[in-house]
């Protein structure tokens, strides 16, 4: 299939089911191709979760599906689509329940990843891919995806519509101007969580030496919850726990009024991104260059070398690029003092 394309398409999808922060990485690529075709049609086919938020960002129509694909899910989806071709798919995930996904969307040019990066088959469910590239970070992997097409700008733009609802949850709770850490303590996977009393540490030195308000946020799982309540015990200063009672849009909005946010490899490491606010990232077991939020690298607290050498063996050099250190213990490796540190140098470069 040649591209670049010779003219903009009357319609576009774009394939990327989950999860919450690869959803948000692909928000520029949307506003790139709004600017370069603000005639083009836009779909996007995403995760129901993840489209609880991304439903903020106009002028995307949504199809949405369980990640899981649940009985009868494709079914449902070939006859919603029936009738219905694109002129270009852009198919932004490897993994073979999304190439399912694929093979039910009828269109011209199938686009997806190099042959050496289409991971689990994606390869055979396209006709064309985007020029390849080695250890890049998430996000600039997906503007491969535009370049392909012809569009050689990157609007680095994310612009969510916050409801005034939203901004209201969030003034409520960031009523005024005290600096508030917002600490978001659970990665999906929980060998990539710290402690939690030395989130706690944390939390007690950020309200002793900066004033700072602190605030807990998370998702309403068991784990999470269980999170929560240890940091909130073993801290000497109150806090906010908030973890469980905010919609994924509320907690864009509290984030947006947050000084910084201290996370592990996360979604609302992302989240934070989309809306300016810098991110102390805690990464050990995974890479930040590849995964971690794409515009606060400097704040990040970057174990994964360390964690090369304990736990594998080598430098990180020699691990493939997409390799996690997944193991017990090794979180331990960030110290407390290096987030105090970056803590300290964050909120000094914003006075």
């Amino acid at each position: 299939m040649m591209l670049p394309l010779p003219e903009p398409p009357r319609s576009l999808c774009i394939l990327r089911l989950s999860a919450i922060g690869d959803a948000c990485h692909v928000v520029p690529v949307v506003r790139t191709l709004q600017q370069a075709w603000p005639a083009t049609q836009l779909t996007w086919i995403i995760g129901r979760n993840e489209a609880r938020l991304m439903r903020l960002l106009d002028g995307v129509e949504f199809i949405t599906l369980e990640k899981r694909l649940r009985p009868g899910a494709l079914t449902a989806l070939r006859a919603a689509l029936r009738g219905r071709r694109f002129e270009v798919l852009l198919h932004m995930q490897l993994a073979l329940r999304a190439s399912l996904v694929a093979s039910c969307v009828a269109a011209r040019v199938k686009l997806g990843f190099d042959r050496a990066r289409a991971r689990e088959l994606q390869w055979l469910f396209t006709n064309a891919r985007i020029a390849a590239r080695t250890r890049e970070h998430v996000l600039d992997s997906f503007f491969g995806f535009p370049a392909a097409l012809g569009i050689s700008e990157r609007l680095l733009h994310w612009d969510l519509r916050l409801p005034p609802e939203t901004q209201a949850y969030a003034q409520r709770l960031i009523p005024d101007s005290q600096p508030t850490l917002i600490i978001s303590p659970c990665s999906s996977h929980p060998l990539r969580n710290w402690r939690p009393e030395r989130y706690a540490a944390i939390a007690a030195y950020a309200a002793a030496r900066h004033g700072m308000r602190v605030i807990l946020a998370g998702g309403p799982s068991e784990s999470e919850r269980l999170m929560g309540a240890a940091i909130a015990r073993a801290c000497p200063v109150p806090l906010v726990n908030q973890i469980g009672q905010d919609t994924l849009p509320e907690l864009l909005a509290l984030l947006a009024r947050a000084r910084v946010l201290l996370t592990p490899d996360s979604g609302p490491a992302h989240m934070a991104t989309m809306v300016g606010t810098p991110v102390i990232g805690l990464y050990a077991a995974t890479n930040p260059a590849r995964s971690g939020p794409y515009l606060s690298g400097r704040w990040c607290v970057d174990a994964y070398p360390e964690a090369a050498r304990t736990f594998r063996g080598c430098e990180p050099e020699e691990l493939p690029w997409t390799h996690k250190i997944e193991e017990p213990g090794v979180m331990d490796l960030i110290r407390i003092e290096q987030v105090t540190g970056k803590l300290d140098e964050l909120l000094g470069s914003q006075a």
